[in-house]
């Protein structure tokens, strides 16, 4: 029996997934990672969905410096929480 993989969600970025994963989109293509640590990308800002570029960290563009906390969480939609 193998061991289970260990999924560990990140505050305000992507999901880490102990590799090597296949991931299965819905459309049926399949993105393979043999790297021994995987994120996951959960905001859809990625230019390399579904894998992680940390995007989530950027700025909004437009936004001033007194509302756009680059540090702040993004919810499923991309859109910054409070």
């Amino acid at each position: 029996m193998t061991e289970p993989r260990t999924v560990r969600l990140v505050q305000g970025g992507p999901i880490m997934i102990e590799g090597p994963v296949r991931i299965e989109m819905p459309d049926g293509n399949v993105v393979e990672s043999d790297r021994f640590m995987v994120a996951v990308c959960v905001c859809k800002r990625s230019r390399t969905y579904p894998l992680c570029d940390t995007s989530h960290r950027r700025r909004r563009r437009g936004a001033d410096d007194s509302d756009a906390d680059s540090s702040a969480p993004c919810d499923a939609s991309g859109q910054r929480s409070a």
